[in-house]
């Protein structure tokens, strides 16, 4: 596996777990009651940069271990992985510029702040996990 690919694996599978984490902890802090009266901004601060942490961590180590198994291919990448980067960078935009006109529509009907926010953290989240998918896809099975 290429680096490029772990990179996008480590991306996928920690995007998804810390979507549902987040998600996870709001029900728990909502016990029942109303979304919007959970403290959700410290959950998605912390979510967001542990999230972060656990990538970088996670690409670390992955290509540690990689390059003790191939120190020469470690790190190598070439033009097939350039243009798999550029197409999920493509569907990865789409999908934050859908968030973004969700965010302008809750904006315009006077949605709480709660419903907002978490429309565009979701919308990142979203785009991450498929820009993800497309670039997994891509790398099995190549680009067409």
């Amino acid at each position: 596996m290429v680096y490029e690919e772990r990179n996008a694996w480590t991306g996928l599978v920690l995007s998804v777990i810390a979507m549902t984490a987040y998600v996870v902890l709001v029900l728990q802090q909502a016990d029942g009651g109303p979304l919007t009266a959970v403290d959700w901004f410290p959950l998605m601060l912390w979510t967001i940069g542990i999230g972060i942490a656990a990538t970088i961590v996670t690409t670390i180590l992955w290509g540690i271990a990689a390059g003790m198994r191939d120190p020469d291919g470690a790190t190598r990448s070439d033009i097939r992985d350039r243009d798999i980067s550029r197409m999920g960078g493509r569907v990865e935009q789409a999908f934050v510029a859908i968030a973004g006109i969700g965010v302008i529509v809750l904006c315009a009907v006077g949605a709480d702040v709660f419903w907002i926010a978490n429309t565009m953290f979701f919308g990142f989240g979203v785009s991450a996990v498929v820009g993800g998918i497309a670039r997994v896809i891509a790398y099995r099975r190549g680009l067409v």
